[in-house]
C-alpha cells in the first residue's frame, strides 16, 4: 500500500451495504425494475460519511473470504450458521437475501467507476484489511463499520476511532476509548478478550459457558488480559470463585484457538492502491452508463458533486 498520511477513512463494506439494504425501501428499482435500494443506500451513506468527516483517503474494504479456513479450522462453528452452500473451492456461498446478490456487483463497479479504492485480500475478510490499513497508517483512521469486532482496533494515542451507525449514517457513535472503557470497562486492546471471552452467537463464537460481558469486564479488569486470567486460573491464591475457576479451567481448549481467531490480522498483504479520495470520476463514460443502467439519479449525482468540493 502508499503512503497514507492524512485523514484515512476505512468502510465496512458489507456491512454498509447491508445497512443499506434494510434501511432503504425495496420499491428504489432500475428502470427494468431490478432493485437498488442497496446500491443508492451505499451511495447516500458515502455522500454523508465524506460531507460530515472530510477524509483525505478513503477504501472500501471488501470480503474477498467473509470466512476463511484458518479460522474455521480453529473454531469450526465460526459463521457456519451462515453459509448457504459449501464449497469444495473458494468460500463458502454466505446466505444472502436473493434481491441483495445481484446488487453488490453493481456497487463494486460504481465504486471503481467513481475512484473510490476498494480492496479486499484472497483468505481474509474485510476486518482484515481494515485492520492491516489502521495499523500501517500514519495519520488519523476512521473506521465506519456495522460490526463491534471492530471495537477492538480503537487506540486513542493513534489516533483510531469507530464510527458507528446507530440510524443510517446520519446518527453515527464516535467511538473512542473513552465510549469503551463507559459501555464495556475495556480499551481498544481489551475488547478482543472480552469479546472472545463472552462468545458471539452472531459469528459462531461459544465464549465460555456462564461468562457473560460484565464477568467478563470484571475478570479483565482484576487479571489484566486473557493471559493474567488463565494465570489466575492455575494460581490457588486469585480470587476466583470455584464456578469461575472450574468454567475457565474447562474453557482452555476454545480459549488457546480464539485469540487468533477473534483478533483482527495486522499483516494482510494489501495491492498498492491510490487511496486518495476522488475529486473527479476515474472513468466517467462508465459512471454515466451506470447511471442510466440502474437508475442512480440523484443519489451518484450527490456523491460526485460532495466529491468534486
Amino acid at each position: 500500500m502508499r503512503d497514507v498520511t492524512g485523514r484515512l477513512m476505512l468502510l465496512d463494506t458489507a456491512s454498509l451495504y447491508f445497512r443499506a439494504f434494510f434501511g432503504v425501501p425495496e420499491s428504489v428499482r432500475a428502470p427494468d425494475g431490478s432493485p437498488v435500494n442497496a446500491v443508492r443506500g451505499l451511495l447516500d451513506f458515502i455522500d454523508r460519511l465524506v460531507k460530515d468527516h472530510r477524509p483525505d483517503h478513503l477504501v472500501a474494504c471488501m470480503d474477498a473470504d467473509w470466512r476463511p479456513q484458518w479460522r474455521v479450522e480453529l473454531i469450526p462453528s465460526y459463521k457456519a450458521h451462515r453459509v448457504a452452500e459449501e464449497r469444495a473451492q473458494g468460500p463458502d456461498e454466505e446466505e444472502v437475501p436473493d434481491t441483495l446478490s445481484p446488487q453488490v456487483p453493481v456497487i463494486e463497479a460504481v465504486l471503481d467507476a467513481v475512484g473510490i479504492a476498494r480492496v479486499g485480500a484472497a483468505g481474509y475478510e474485510a476486518d482484515d484489511v481494515i485492520g492491516t490499513f489502521a495499523a500501517r497508517a500514519g495519520g488519523p483512521v476512521d473506521i465506519v463499520t456495522g460490526d463491534r469486532d471492530l471495537y477492538q482496533l480503537v487506540d486513542d494515542a493513534r489516533g483510531v476511532r469507530v464510527l458507528y451507525p446507530l440510524k443510517g449514517v446520519g446518527t453515527l457513535q464516535i467511538t473512542d476509548e473513552a465510549t469503551l472503557r463507559e459501555k464495556y470497562g475495556v480499551d481498544g486492546k481489551g475488547y478482543a478478550d472480552l469479546a472472545l471471552l463472552r462468545g458471539d452467537p452472531s459469528d459462531g463464537l461459544p465464549g465460555v459457558p456462564g461468562v457473560g460481558e460484565k464477568t467478563a469486564a470484571k475478570l479483565l479488569a482484576q487479571f489484566g488480559d486473557l493471559s493474567g486470567i488463565l494465570a489466575a486460573v492455575d494460581d490457588p491464591r486469585a480470587r476466583l470463585t470455584p464456578t469461575q475457576r472450574g468454567r475457565l479451567d474447562a474453557a482452555r481448549p476454545y480459549l488457546a484457538v480464539a485469540p487468533k481467531v477473534v483478533r483482527v490480522a495486522d499483516d494482510v498483504p494489501l495491492p498498492d492502491v491510490d487511496t486518495a479520495l476522488p475529486r473527479a470520476p476515474r472513468d466517467p463514460a462508465a459512471v454515466e452508463s451506470l447511471a442510466a443502467r440502474w437508475g442512480l439519479g440523484g443519489s451518484l449525482q450527490r456523491l460526485l458533486t460532495t466529491l468534486s468540493s
